[in-house]
């Protein structure tokens, strides 16, 4: 490669790399060339980038950038690297994929969320992260419930509101008597 190629490849990856909020490095040695084939479709089936790259051009990309620093002691060896704005997708390909080889390849190296760095042995708390559209409904469905709860409240034939109304009002009715 010609300097200005190597400048270029630099250029690609910072540009990606400050692209997403999830960058996952993995170790992808081992696999024949259709595993690898597999691998990349699945990784673009679940809406990720998956390039490998040489460690020297990731690590300047990423000093370029800034806030990477804790990630760049796992440039080591051969890397892949994985970007997304979907913070789980990553994991769950590489855990599926994993399970379903010999090689147990790729392994995680270690990924970056939100600023966030996780280490290889933290490969299920990766796949157990939400993406921001399910953060999403979780919190209108949690909003949404209370207005539920007294729409449902009101509207059942007999609710205890009827009730505790009717009640209220006899004791009232039994003091003005008395």
């Amino acid at each position: 490669m010609t300097r200005d190629e190597k400048a270029a490849a630099v250029d690609a990856l910072e540009k990606r790399i400050g692209k997403f909020t999830a960058i996952y490095l993995a170790d992808y040695s081992g696999l024949s060339v259709e595993e690898s084939n597999d691998l990349r479709r699945q990784f673009r089936a679940a809406g990720v980038t998956f390039v490998v790259a040489k460690n020297t051009f990731i690590r300047l990309a990423m000093e370029r950038l800034g806030g990477y620093e804790d990630i760049l002691d796992y440039l080591e060896g051969p890397t892949a690297i994985a970007f997304t704005n979907n913070p789980a997708a990553p994991a769950r390909v590489i855990k599926k994929f994993a399970a379903s080889v010999d090689v147990k390849k790729p392994q995680l190296k270690a990924a970056i969320v939100d600023g966030s760095v996780y280490g290889a042995d933290q490969l299920e708390i990766l796949v157990a992260l939400k993406s921001r559209d399910e953060l999403i409904g979780d919190v209108i469905g949690l909003l949404l419930s209370p207005a539920t709860n007294i729409v449902g409240a009101l509207q059942s034939p007999g609710s205890n509101l009827v009730g505790a109304i009717k009640a209220i009002a006899e004791k009232v009715a039994d003091k003005a008597a008395a």
